[in-house]
């Protein structure tokens, strides 16, 4: 017998599954941050940097087209019921390319850091956990079901994709103006995903559910960050 959805959960089965859902999108942040501490105190951040700076657009391209099929793997396996180890392989493998991804990003922050602007990263990430905070609440306490969303994000996130994908093969700037749609865009799968976890997941699909949540926060972080790197120039 399947496990229930969570809305039609006990009150202690939904408790519990909410609770292992957060530990687990804790555990893929503190992988991520351990990671990224991992790459800079050795050389494989600067041979990292190295590759993906040194191949111009053509190695941003391929990251794309990587992230799109880790993203896929990353979610099938999170979602595979009576396969715990291939669920964390999921979630593990997602923050482990994610990691990677912020490799230039972070770099980008640090040497801010060291000319001029020692609270770039601290601020990007308080703000980050602000927004995820608040969206988060909002769901909890309107008990509102945003999966009505999951067209506008589909579309919107294509959409955004093809713009990217079309930036680095044509050559045109997005801006900072796109940063601010993405960081509306994160804030819109906040609420989707968070919405799920209270009605729509099993209570057994906590780690597909966690994994859901850390994209959309690493999404939402990754534009917080390049709005106060691009306010720098």
């Amino acid at each position: 017998m399947s496990a229930p959805v969570v809305a039609q959960a006990t009150p202690a089965e939904r408790a519990a599954f909410i609770g292992r859902t957060y530990v687990h999108l804790l555990g893929a942040i503190l992988l991520f941050a351990a990671l990224e501490v991992t790459w800079f105190v050795t050389p494989v951040a600067s041979t990292m940097i190295r590759l993906m700076m040194g191949g111009g657009n053509l190695t941003w391209l391929l990251f794309m087209g990587a992230f799109v099929g880790v993203s896929y793997f990353a979610n099938s396996w999170a979602l595979r019921d009576n396969a715990k180890p291939l669920q964390y392989a999921g979630l593990g493998l997602f923050a482990v390319f994610e990691s990677i991804l912020f490799v230039p990003l972070i770099a980008m922050a640090l040497i801010a850091t060291k000319t001029g602007d020692p609270y770039i990263l601290p601020r990007a990430m308080g703000i980050t956990a602000v927004l995820f905070a608040g969206l988060t609440g909002i769901v909890f306490l309107t008990r509102k079901d945003f999966s009505f969303m999951r067209g506008v994000l589909m579309f919107a996130g294509f959409a955004a994709f093809a713009m990217a994908v079309g930036s680095m093969i044509f050559g045109f700037s997005l801006g900072i103006f796109f940063s601010y749609a993405m960081v509306a865009l994160a804030g819109g799968y906040i609420l989707y995903h968070t919405s799920n976890i209270m009605l729509h997941y099993r209570t057994n699909q906590h780690v597909a559910a966690s994994l859901a949540l850390f994209s959309s926060v690493m999404l939402l972080f990754w534009y917080v960050l390049r709005i106060f790197l691009a306010r720098r120039r």
